[in-house]
This record gives C-alpha cells, sequence and structure tokens, in this order.
C-alpha cells in the first residue's frame, strides 16, 4: 500500500483522531515555545524517514529478501522515535513548564494528567 494511500485509509477509519471531547480542547493549540534546534533537527530527520520510507516501498515492490526490508523498517522506527524523543524534551521545556508554573491549579494538573498519558502511551 502506498504511503499516501495508507494515510488517507488512517484518516477515514479515525485511527488517529482524538476523542472527541479532547478534540474540542485541543483544536488549533501551538506549543508554549519551540527550541529551533529541535525543531530543525526534527525535519531534517522527518525528510530522512520519509526518504527511508520510500526506499522500503520499493525494496517490497522488488520482493527484497524479508529480513532485509525488516532490518530497514527497524530503523525507520528508531528514527521516529528519536523525534519522538525530541519532540517530548521540547515539550517537557516549554509547554508543560508553563502550565505547571503558571499558578493555575487546574491547568497543572490537567497538565500532568497529559503527561502521564504521554509517558504511557510512548512507553510502548
Amino acid at each position: 500500500m502506498r504511503i499516501r494511500t495508507l494515510m488517507q485509509h488512517t484518516r477515514k477509519s479515525g485511527l488517529n483522531r482524538p476523542s472527541r471531547s479532547r478534540a474540542k480542547n485541543n483544536r488549533a493549540r501551538k506549543a508554549a515555545g519551540v527550541d529551533t534546534a529541535i525543531k530543525e533537527s526534527n525535519l531534517k530527520r522527518l525528510r530522512r524517514i520519509e526518504g527511508q520510507v520510500r526506499g522500503l516501498a520499493k525494496m517490497i515492490d522488488a520482493d527484497r529478501y524479508c529480513p532485509e526490508i525488516l532490518v530497514q523498517i527497524s530503523s525507520v522506527q528508531e528514527a521516529l522515535r528519536a523525534v519522538g524523543r525530541n519532540l517530548m524534551r521540547n515539550h517537557l521545556e516549554h509547554c508543560a513548564t508553563q502550565a505547571i508554573r503558571s499558578g493555575k491549579k487546574r491547568e497543572a494538573e490537567a497538565t500532568y494528567d497529559e503527561l502521564l498519558d504521554l509517558i504511557y502511551r510512548y512507553s510502548r
């Protein structure tokens, strides 16, 4: 399945959609701060990942040996995890820190819940 087709399927099936209540709260939210070095690093890494995924499609199309494809898939997954780590670092340094230091108890508690949810999802 081509990448674009897979992404369209994911959108149609709702696999990447948050719950309705969460979608309402997260609509058009922006980061409290973005480290430009992390942003540039993530964009560069994502472009590289995009190329790797296109390479995977070519390998599958060419009927390459399965273990070779699996090694490349593992490489892509690790690269995505690295982007996730960078995003988590930025979120902790800017967004979460700002919410916790704001002095607003509800905002701080919501941030704690959000962080626990992120840690749980990210650790799987």
